[in-house]
This record gives structure tokens, sequence and C-alpha cells, in this order.
């Protein structure tokens, strides 16, 4: 019964909620961890039976295996989905998880590059030559350009892009679309690569990135690419697509955009996801009082 009911909140988080597959994976991993721990320990196979007690067991169980607070405060996260997904559909009016509490977790600024840094890797690092080298440059600049998550990267299609308008649809979390500008310089370079990916053999025009192969990119490419080329511009120890989206927001703040305007951008569903970015900023105020104030 407890795989069924997982089958069936899975399927509702990819056809009604528009959840992306790395999403959907994240929560099959720690929901059928979850049922696993129940069966094994308590004999647990129906969800209606499972109390906070199991769960606080579940995720001491975890703790012991060294998982990190933010680690557990995710899977609580997606079992208190589950749960409502089960009152939604009437199968249960039980919440196990409300007299449980999130652990409190350190304040953990993003991690950005400079500008400096940015500037070098989209002028100065050197791509492979050809549509391969094309393809691994634009990945980088449209993720900083625009902001996108990788996921949304990933499945973003040449039908996206409002020509006219200069700028691009982007799908996000939860099947929400926002519109993110592009500059003239950024269109120019889409019409080229464009123009490049029909010269292969064989291409996919749905997408808008493809591997030289003419197959649509996977999340794993993504994720290469930028580390590869991020270790030619930044001593950083985190070289991820994330590193990239955190700049482009961390630049336009330091830059005097309305904080509104970047939360609306990077498509939170709330200001308090983008106020984080104000703690670099405030550090960067410091520094500059510091070095020019006469009592700094």
């Amino acid at each position: 019964m407890f795989s069924e009911k997982v089958t069936d909140f899975l399927h509702y988080l990819n056809f009604e909620k528009r959840y992306s597959a790395h999403t959907i994976d994240a929560y099959r991993r720690d929901i059928t961890q979850f049922a696993e721990y129940l069966g094994s320990e308590y004999a647990i196979t129906d969800p209606r039976t499972v109390s906070h007690f199991h769960i606080r067991g579940w995720l001491a169980a975890r703790k012991e295996a060294d998982e990190a607070a933010r680690t557990l405060n995710r899977k609580l996260a997606g079992v208190s989905s589950f749960y409502r997904f089960l009152r939604k559909t009437g199968f249960t009016d039980i919440d196990p998880v409300r007299k449980l509490h999130a652990q409190r977790l350190p304040a953990r600024l993003p991690v950005h590059l400079r500008e400096a840094e940015a500037e070098h890797l989209l002028e100065e690092v050197t791509f492979q030559e050809g549509f391969s080298g094309f393809t691994d440059r634009l990945i980088c600049e449209l993720l900083y350009a625009t902001g996108m998550r990788r996921a949304e990267l990933l499945y973003a299609k040449e039908q996206d892009i409002e020509w006219s308008l200069k700028q691009i649809r982007v799908l996000g979390k939860g099947g929400k679309e926002r519109l993110i500008p592009l500059s003239t310089a950024l269109l120019d370079t889409l019409r080229d690569y464009m123009a490049e990916k029909r010269k292969l053999e064989v291409y996919d025009s749905t997408a808008l990135l493809n591997l030289k192969n003419g197959k649509p990119l996977y999340a794993g490419y993504i994720y290469r690419v930028v580390r590869e080329h991020l270790q030619y511009s930044t001593t950083l120890s985190k070289k991820s697509p994330h590193v990239l989206r955190h700049s482009f927001a961390t630049h336009l703040l330091n830059n005097g955009a309305n904080i509104q305007a970047i939360k609306d951008l990077l498509g939170h569903s709330s200001l308090a996801a983008t106020q984080i970015y104000t703690h670099n900023s405030i550090d960067k105020l410091k520094e500059i009082h510091r070095q020019n104030h006469p009592r700094g």
C-alpha cells in the first residue's frame, strides 16, 4: 500500500505540480527510504498507521548516519508534502509531521563570483573549437545573464525566446512561468548558435541547446561544463551552475537593482528567499566603508 501511494504522489508532482525530474527523484529517494525504514523497524506498510514517533526515529537514525541538518530538514519537508497529498486526496486525515519541527540551520550566504571573475569567464576563458565549444560557452553565458536554474536551462526551448520583445520565457518550479530580458548581443549569439545547430547532420529543433550529436543537453553535462570552465576564473571551492545564478543576483543588487525585481527574475515565491543576497551587499558596503572612511 505504501508503494502505491508513493507512486500516486510522484505522479501528482509530475503532472499536476509539474516539478522537475531532479526534484521528483529527490522526493522518490527520501520517501522510499522512509518507507523502507518503517517496514524494517516497525513492519508498517500502511501510511495511516504512522505517528510522529516513527518519523522522529527515522530522522534520528539518519542523523546517526552523519546526515547534515539541511538534509534532514529536506527529508522532513518531503514527508510533510507526502502527507499533505494523502490528506488532499482523502486517503487519511492524520498529520504525523505536525508535532515535529525542522532543525535550526546556520545562515549560509550564497557563493558568487566577483564581477571581474564573471567577465574573465565569458571574455577570456578559452572554449574548445567547433559546435561543442559554442554550446559550452552559451551554457555559461545564459546561466549568468539570466539567473536560470540548471533544470530551467535544461528544458529551455527555441520557442521560449521572444525575439521582438528581447526576452525569454522560463518555466520554473511548480510550473510558474516568468520572463527574463535578453541583451541584443546575447540574442545575436543565439541566432548564430541556431544557424550552426542547423548545420548538424541531426539536431533537435525544439530544445534550445544541443550536444554535438544533435541530442538535447542532460543535467550532468551542464554541471560538468560549468565546473570545468570556472576553474580558470575563480578560486572558489564551489563551482556549480548555481554559483552563476547567485552571481547574477548579487551583481544586479550591487549595481542598484531593486530587490523585488531580482525576486521576479529569479522566480522566487517569496521575498525572504531573495533577501539573503542583501547580506553580501552589506558586507561589500562594510568593506567600502573600512577602506574609504577616515574612521573606518
